[in-house]
C-alpha cells in the first residue's frame, strides 16, 4: 500500500472511531451524571480534578473550562496527590477522578486516601467493575469500545470522550448557575473573547475625529471636512448637535458624476437624511452586525439624540474583529 493511501486510510478510520465513540456517549448522560452535576452546583467548595497519564492532561483542560465558566476548580495530579498534594483538598471540596481503567496503582492508592478524607468523589471511568467505580460517590460511565490507534492501546477515543463529557458538565453547570455573558466578560477581559464581550463603541471612537457640517454649508466645506478628518464621511448636524444626516465620500462621487453645478449645492442637498446609527454605549459586536447587514463602512454614533462621532470599519479591524 502506498504511503499516501495508508495515511488517508488510517486518518479516516481514526475519525470514524472517535465519531462512533462520541455517538455512544448519550448513555453517559444518566441519573448519575445529573446527580453529580447537581451536587457540584449546590456546593460552595471547589471542584478538585485529578487523573494520571493522558487523563491528567484532559483534567487540566477541564479545569481551565470549569474556571472560565464559573465553576472554581483546581487540578491535582494523582501521582503528586499521594506524595503530599492531598493538602490541596479542603473540607467543602468535591473530587473529580478521571481514569479509563479506574484500576491503576496510583488511582487505587488515591481513592483509599480520599475515603479517609471523606470528601465526595465523582468518578469518570470506562470500567464499571473497577476499584474507582465501586467506591466513588457518583460514577459517570464513559463507554469506549476501542481506541482509535491500530493497536487499540494509545489513549485516543477515550481521552476525546472524557473531554466531551467534561464540556457537557461545564455547560450544564453554567446553565444551572445562570452564568451570563456579562459574567463571562468579567473573567475574560483580555484577548478577542474579552473584546467581543465588553468592548463598546465609545471605546473605539474616543480617539477619533468628529467630522460635522451644517445643512447650509457649501460642498467645498463638506469636501474639506471629510478630507481633513479622514473618516470617509461627515455628519450633518443642527446648531444644537442633533443629527440631520450624513454625507459620505460616495455621495460626493455620485454628485460629481451627476454633473450638477457644485456652486449651487449645499450639504442638505446631497446628505442621506436617515443614516444608519448606533448608540455610543452599544457593544462593538452590535456595530459589526449592522455594518455587515447593510454592507456599509461607517456608522454614525449617537449619545442620546446627539451626534457623538463616526465609527469606521477600520476601527473594528484595528481591534481584530475582522
Amino acid at each position: 500500500m502506498r504511503k499516501e493511501t495508508l495515511i488517508a486510510k488510517i486518518a479516516k478510520e481514526t475519525l470514524q472511531i472517535e465519531i462512533d465513540t462520541l455517538k455512544g456517549l448519550d448513555i453517559s448522560i444518566d441519573n448519575a451524571f445529573i446527580s453529580a452535576v447537581s451536587w457540584i452546583a449546590s456546593q460552595k467548595g471547589r471542584l478538585i480534578v485529578t487523573g494520571i497519564g493522558k487523563s491528567a492532561i484532559v483534567g487540566q483542560k477541564m479545569v481551565a473550562t470549569f474556571n472560565s465558566t464559573g465553576t472554581p476548580s483546581v487540578f491535582m495530579h494523582a501521582s503528586d496527590a499521594i506524595h503530599g498534594d492531598l493538602g490541596i483538598i479542603q473540607k467543602k471540596d468535591t473530587i473529580l477522578v478521571i481514569s479509563k481503567s479506574g484500576s491503576t496503582p496510583e488511582i487505587k492508592v488515591l481513592m483509599e486516601s480520599l475515603q479517609k478524607l471523606k470528601n465526595p468523589t465523582i468518578a469518570m471511568v470506562s470500567n464499571l467493575k473497577s476499584a474507582l467505580a465501586k467506591v466513588a460517590t457518583y460514577t459517570i460511565h464513559i463507554p469506549v469500545p476501542k481506541e482509535a490507534d491500530p493497536n487499540n492501546l494509545a489513549p485516543t477515543a477515550s481521552t476525546t470522550a472524557q473531554m466531551v463529557i467534561g464540556d457537557a458538565m461545564a455547560t450544564s453547570l453554567l446553565a444551572l448557575r445562570g452564568f451570563s455573558s456579562a459574567d463571562f466578560a468579567q473573567i475574560h477581559p483580555g484577548g478577542s473573547l474579552g473584546k467581543q464581550l465588553f468592548l463598546r463603541v465609545q471605546d473605539l471612537i474616543k480617539e477619533s475625529e468628529l467630522p460635522q457640517v451644517n445643512k447650509n454649508d457649501s460642498i467645498h466645506q463638506v469636501i474639506l471636512e471629510i478630507t481633513s478628518k479622514r473618516l470617509g464621511a461627515t455628519a450633518v448636524t443642527t446648531p444644537s448637535g442633533l443629527l440631520s444626516g450624513v454625507i459620505t465620500d460616495g455621495d460626493l462621487r455620485r454628485m460629481l458624476e451627476s454633473g450638477e453645478d457644485m456652486s449651487r449645492l449645499t450639504a442638505k442637498d446631497i446628505m442621506t437624511a436617515n443614516p444608519k446609527t448606533i448608540a455610543i454605549d452599544s457593544l462593538a459586536t452590535k456595530a459589526i452586525e449592522v455594518i455587515r447587514q447593510h454592507g456599509i463602512s461607517q456608522l454614525v454614533v449617537l449619545k442620546g439624540k446627539k451626534y457623538a462621532g463616526i465609527l469606521h470599519i477600520h476601527d473594528l479591524i484595528r481591534e481584530g474583529f475582522f
